[in-house]
């Protein structure tokens, strides 16, 4: 409890127990009045002085001026324990919306607890406690065993285990050796680890992060957007009813004016819609910490709804379906020899960082003479074509074979094939093997149990290939053999084939995907643990390499939706059933407090649950 909750709980007791004693006392008179003011004051100074200031800003119909209007007006018709009553309990109601926030934020705070305090930096052959914001590009960092990674970098010397959880929400660590890079945000298990620092603190992922979840409130959803717009025009209205409920029934009949005031009063304390205001956007933030805790990444709001109507989940399958990690499982040259088809394959590729050029650069596992290498150019979706010696190199796919004008023959190996010309003679192929993550297919029977309609690949591996993935997957469809511009063009296919409230979600790595990430509904980047692009492309991101998080997802998405459904039917129905009972004259104040703090009360720790993923 912060020290902020635990003063206004403590002016809610001191009031309490004013109001209690002003109740036995047996007084009347102006002695009774002052009596019953004083726990007024101690509980209600500070929303009688927010009415007062926002009036004098021009803010006049808020929740604020409604309770002062209706504890000083019940104050003017003798209703003195009913004034207190109505600003205890709404003051009550106060308390438990700061708390439920508080424990929301809490929430966030102890899974985004990954800032780091500090950084080690060695200087003069001591290690010297620095702010990771003074820690440049290119310097050395210690990170001892138990330690915070405090900036992204790659491990110069050591070994050891990475507790990813904080970023994950996975229990298992991953464990690093020299040349592997390291992300912000981790926590060293066991060896002590040398680091050579690639990104200031600034743009390392534990800073990005951290931004995006605090941001993530600033992009409303439609229901919170509809809240707001509501509040905005329901508020006068409900005043105007309030001063039309004194006036014309006295003036028609004839007098009571204290009844109908009286009347009033209670129609102001149950119009208040601290319920709706609060509540909503409570079970979205609680959403959204609670698929935080997952290792789930979403953006705002309006991105957490729109997931929720997700019908149709088109996956890239490199990276995202199958580990991305491409082994050479085959070399079958054409009048040349097997080295020297890879090592063509390899000097061509030497410059590009695609998966299978990596794959490649390992089969040759020599060092690459990069004078040896000139005139290199990527071909976006084809290949790479390059001189290796003097000698036109062309490496790629059979669409790059065809555009040079080269008879090349299909290989009977399932897998990716890398065909090779040599001064436009075709040399051989290479057949690279890419394999499917283990809980790929659990991913695509768990999507349909959340009501994905279809569940649909895109990649631009051969047919053979893409068929067969989708086949051991249990996938509805499967493109095969495209290009980046034609997955975009399956994607606007796509979105006309869905239904008028479903949403289109595109799983892609974030980085050779974004232009598809973007135009979908939603876009979800896949394994996004330290990507930069990733990060930015994408409206969910994923902190690991898991696809079956994409289903918790959406799961996490539906069940926020539905708290959010279930307060403002709750809170409106309420309302307007004992509106229309103190209209009537049938509801007192008592039922007034009920329908204004109750139903907050009730609809806030509804909204908790959001945080239970």
């Amino acid at each position: 409890m912060t020290k902020k909750q635990k003063k206004m709980l403590a002016r809610i007791l001191i009031s309490g127990v004013l109001f209690i004693t002003a109740v036995l006392l047996p007084l009347t008179g102006v002695a009774r009045l002052i009596a019953f003011l004083i726990p007024y004051a101690v509980v209600g100074w500070d929303v009688v002085w927010r009415a007062i200031r926002n009036i004098s800003h021009g803010q006049v119909f808020d929740e604020n001026f409604l309770m002062t209007i209706a504890t000083v007006g019940a104050f003017c018709v003798g209703e003195f324990p009913e004034g207190i009553a109505v600003m205890l309990f709404y003051q009550v109601g106060e308390w438990f919306q700061n708390y439920a926030v508080g424990r929301s934020r809490q929430s966030i705070s102890a899974l985004m607890d990954i800032r780091p305090d500090y950084a080690n930096v060695e200087q003069d052959g001591k290690l010297v406690q620095v702010d990771p914001d003074e820690v440049k590009i290119g310097d050395t960092i210690v990170i001892k065993a138990g330690e915070r990674i405090p900036l992204d970098g790659v491990i110069l010397e050591g070994n050891s285990s990475i507790d990813t959880a904080a970023l994950t929400g996975e229990s298992v660590p991953r464990d690093v050796e020299p040349g592997d890079d390291v992300i912000s945000g981790c926590i060293n298990q066991s060896g002590l680890l040398r680091v050579r620092v690639t990104k200031v603190f600034g743009e390392s992922t534990v800073s990005r992060i951290l931004d995006l979840v605090e941001n993530s409130s600033a992009k409303k959803a439609k229901a919170e957007n509809f809240i707001t717009k509501f509040a905005r025009y329901y508020t006068p209205i409900v005043v105007i009813g309030a001063v039309l409920l004194a006036i014309i029934p006295p003036l028609a009949l004839g007098g009571g004016w204290s009844e109908w005031i009286h009347r009033a009063l209670i129609f102001l304390v149950i119009s208040c819609p601290c319920a709706l205001v609060i509540s909503v956007p409570l079970s979205f933030f609680g959403g959204i910490g609670g698929a935080s805790k997952c290792g789930i990444l979403v953006k705002g709001s309006n991105y957490m709804e729109t997931l929720s109507h997700a019908e149709i989940v088109v996956f890239d399958k490199t990276g995202t379906l199958t580990k991305g990690v491409f082994n050479v499982t085959a070399i079958h040259p054409d009048d040349c020899s097997e080295a020297k088809l890879l090592e063509l394959a390899a000097l061509a590729e030497s410059y590009s960082d695609h998966p299978i050029s990596r794959s490649l650069k390992e089969a040759y596992g020599m060092d690459i003479d990069r004078n040896r290498i000139g005139d290199v150019e990527e071909l976006s979706g084809r290949g790479i074509q390059a001189k290796v010696d003097g000698h036109k190199v062309c490496v790629g796919n059979d669409k790059l074979m065809e555009e040079i004008g080269v008879h090349w023959h299909p290989c009977h190996r399932l897998g990716t094939t890398v065909h090779v010309a040599l001064d436009g003679r075709y040399v051989g192929h290479i057949v690279i093997s890419d394999e499917i993550k283990p809980d790929a297919a659990k991913a695509i029977a768990e999507l349909k149990k959340v009501g994905v309609r279809r569940t649909v690949m895109l990649t631009g591996d051969a047919k053979a290939v893409g068929e067969k993935v989708a086949q051991e997957l249990g996938l509805d469809e499967v493109h095969t053999q495209l290009l980046p511009g034609d997955k975009v063009e399956e994607v606007e296919k796509l979105l006309t084939q869905k239904s008028s409230k479903g949403n289109l979600a595109f799983v892609g790595d974030g980085i050779n995907d974004a232009p598809v990430l973007s135009r979908a509904d939603i876009g979800i980047a896949m394994g996004a643990m330290g990507s930069d692009a990733a990060i930015e492309a994408a409206d969910v991101v994923l902190m690991d390499d898991q696809p079956s998080k994409i289903a918790d997802a959406i799961r996490i998405s539906k069940k926020t939706r539905r708290i959010v459904h279930q307060n403002i039917v709750f809170a409106l129905a309420v309302k307007a059933c004992i509106l229309l009972l103190g209209a009537l004259g049938f509801a007192n104040m008592w039922e007034a407090v009920f329908a204004d703090v109750g139903v907050a009360v009730i609809a806030i720790l509804n909204a908790m649950r959001a945080l239970k993923a």
